[in-house]
């Protein structure tokens, strides 16, 4: 019998269909999305199988707490620094718990955990912490982490580093003839070596260090400003430079020596490739799983104009919803 023209042919009846059917299953494979779901359904299969005793809680005013969860309970005691608990403490432990599901399924049943922002925070944050489970089950081959750091290399740069000393000239001290002062001591140590008697008895004291081992361009602009780390590291080592002006006043600066920055080698960063690379799938399971997730809700805003919000005001009392973690 002929098949009709607008129905497919059955799977299997020729060799083309069998190779496209195995690529769309291949690439089916190979879906991010289909990972997160995938593990989200095996971690909650697991939960289900190991704690059988619980399938009837949500319909039930039965609470069941296993020898497990009495366990539990008392290492968590013991975790907070105290001595083991005695059967009356766990008992105790126990009363509070069962008090807390009581509250938990009440406040349920009056649907108060509806349009509560804490826990719809909540919530939100344990679908985030599943697809990081599910990234973190990735296990990447050699090649696909060495192909990763290609092209992300800039991320693990090594920033340069100098070893250095200065000597110090206070504006306090010298006021507007600063730079000049210190322009003549550095003519009177040109050519003497930094443990030199004359250089030990130029420049005032300096309330840090004057002498720097391995420093970064970024340490040095939190300590001397953002201008003397950008001149300190275009400096030739080997002999008295300046003046260096920074948030202090002015300096002179022998440099001991100066590496530039280098992109490491591969096998130098290899185990912060793999967390890179995981936190990268992490990335791309949970947008993937956003995007399928979007498609099935319409969203309606109102148009949002800068003058709606122009007079705004916090209320006296205003609760921001912040959230308090648990010790």
């Amino acid at each position: 019998m002929k098949l009709p023209p607008d129905r497919p042919e059955p799977f299997g009846n020729s060799d083309g269909g069998e190779h496209n059917a195995s690529g769309r299953f291949r690439r089916l494979l190979s879906e991010p999305l289909l990972h997160f779901v995938a593990a989200g359904a095996l971690l909650f299969g697991g939960y289900q199988l190991l704690t059988p005793a619980r399938d009837d809680v949500a319909t039930t005013n039965r609470i069941v707490l296993t020898k497990d969860d009495v366990r539990q309970l008392a290492i968590s005691w013991l975790a907070q620094g105290r001595s083991t608990p005695t059967p009356e403490q766990v008992r105790g432990l126990v009363d509070q718990k069962v008090t807390q599901e009581i509250l938990f399924r009440e406040a349920v049943s009056l649907g108060l955990d509806r349009d509560d922002e804490v826990v719809k925070r909540r919530l939100a944050q344990k679908m985030d912490f599943l697809a990081s489970d599910v990234a973190a089950l990735q296990e990447p081959t050699d090649a696909e982490l060495k192909a990763w750091f290609e092209k992300n290399s800039e991320t693990f740069a090594l920033p340069a580093h100098a070893t250095f000393r200065h000597l110090y000239f206070s504006t306090d001290r010298h006021g507007k003839e600063t730079k000049e002062a210190a322009a003549a001591a550095l003519a009177s140590i040109e050519g003497k070596s930094p443990e030199s008697s004359e250089a030990a008895a130029i420049g005032d004291p300096f309330m840090f260090q004057s002498f720097y081992g391995d420093a970064t361009p970024d340490q040095m602009a939190k300590e001397f400003g953002p201008e003397f780390s950008e001149a300190l590291f275009q400096l030739t080592p080997g002999k008295w430079a300046g003046p260096v002006k920074s948030g202090y006043g002015w300096h002179l600066i022998w440099i001991d020596s100066i590496e530039p920055g280098r992109i490491p080698t591969y096998a130098e960063v290899m185990p912060n490739v793999k967390a890179g690379w995981i936190d990268d799938k992490y990335r791309e399971i949970k947008n993937s799983a956003l995007d399928e997730m979007r498609v099935r809700y319409s969203v309606v805003v109102p148009p949002i104009e800068a003058a709606d919000f122009q007079d705004l005001q916090v209320p006296p009392g205003f609760n921001l919803g912040l959230e308090v973690s648990a010790q």
